[in-house]
């Protein structure tokens, strides 16, 4: 097995392009855009034969002195599908986790696609998180896909949003980027959360650079919605989105997915990757569904196991419900600031 750095490494590129399922989460800019905002240290573990890789697995080596050091594949990406299969899958989970107590490591983590059970058992892995995943299939034609969106909750709103005359702008412009951040702020200041870094937005888009899109719709000068997608092949991801809840009757987050689909199908796009939703959100599973997109488990998998994330109910007076709510009555710039200091430990 061969440890190698994948975004120096132009083996790693090469492997990744030639691989059916690789996603852009495996490609080198989106392992740079993590590195460059929180510091962690891609690296991929590789069986070869000769120059050549035959299976390899990518992860981030995380160090945080308030979460403790693991190795994860991938932070703060939906899934990573091991690229790597049969033999070589198992040589080089074998050794990474017999390896896992010396280099100090509190678990190992995979964020599979598709995961064999079997393959997991022989890894003593263990699922330790399941969220519900949905994709819609982009093959038939633009008019069967829009005949699939749920009549009041998408197709409505979308004839809504044409009322409106809501403007929808797309691009990557620092413009449309200061739109799609005041939308996030609004947009985690009402989920009781702190938001991301700002420097991982512009990480983002300095370096995947054509492959995103940010869609914006504005009610006249008013931003009210946003999405942001990552093209790659023929799959198209839809990694955030956010919206001012003032104008959520106006439709413009079903717009905007009819509009990332419209451009999809216009660039040979096959499919729409709409990422996880925890299944203690069940009206984002629904919003989902409601664009006729099909649902399936993804699964996470540890070893030391740990404990399942299992919905849970929600109590004020919780510890974690007293901080969120404190969130709320902070002002913009700190809440900012809490995102840039903890998204760092939470990769």
């Amino acid at each position: 097995m061969h440890e190698l750095n994948p975004i120096t490494d132009p083996r790693w590129r090469h492997f990744v392009n030639q691989r059916s399922d690789s996603s852009v989460f495996h490609t080198k800019e989106w392992l740079e855009a993590i590195h460059k905002t929180y510091g962690y240290q891609p690296v991929a573990f590789a069986k070869s034969a000769g120059s050549e890789i035959t299976d390899g697995l990518v992860f981030c080596k995380i160090d945080s002195w308030l979460t403790g050091k693991r190795l994860v594949s991938l932070p703060f990406s939906d899934h990573c599908q091991p690229l790597a299969t049969g033999v070589g899958f198992t040589e080089i989970l074998h050794s990474l986790t017999s390896q896992r107590r010396v280099r100090g490591q509190k678990y190992i983590e995979l964020r599979p696609i598709d995961m064999n059970m079997e393959r997991i058992g022989v890894c003593e892995m263990v699922k330790s998180s399941s969220f519900s995943f949905h994709r819609i299939n982009l093959l038939p034609d633009a008019k069967t896909i829009y005949g699939k969106f749920h009549e009041s909750c998408i197709r409505r709103k979308i004839k809504r949003a044409e009322r409106e005359a809501l403007r929808h702008e797309s691009g990557r412009s620092e413009e449309l980027l200061k739109k799609f951040r005041h939308l996030l702020l609004l947009t985690r200041r009402r989920h009781k959360l702190p938001p991301q870094p700002s420097a991982w937005f512009d990480n983002i888009v300095r370096c995947l650079g054509d492959a995103v899109t940010i869609h914006v719709a504005s009610k006249d000068e008013t931003p009210v919605a946003s999405i942001l997608t990552l093209a790659y092949r023929k799959k198209l991801v839809y990694k955030y989105g956010c919206s001012d809840g003032q104008f959520s009757n106006m439709g413009g987050t079903p717009m905007l997915f009819w509009k990332a689909i419209q451009r999809a199908k216009d660039d040979g796009i096959e499919e729409f990757d709409l990422g996880r939703s925890d299944y203690d959100e069940p009206g984002l599973i629904a919003f989902k569904e409601h664009l006729g997109a099909t649902s399936s488990e993804l699964s996470y998998y540890r070893d030391p196991a740990a404990a399942m994330k299992m919905p849970s109910p929600k109590s004020s007076t919780s510890p974690s419900s007293l901080i969120r709510e404190a969130m709320v009555r902070l002002p913009d710039p700190v809440l900012a600031g809490v995102g840039q200091l903890l998204y760092r430990h939470m990769g």
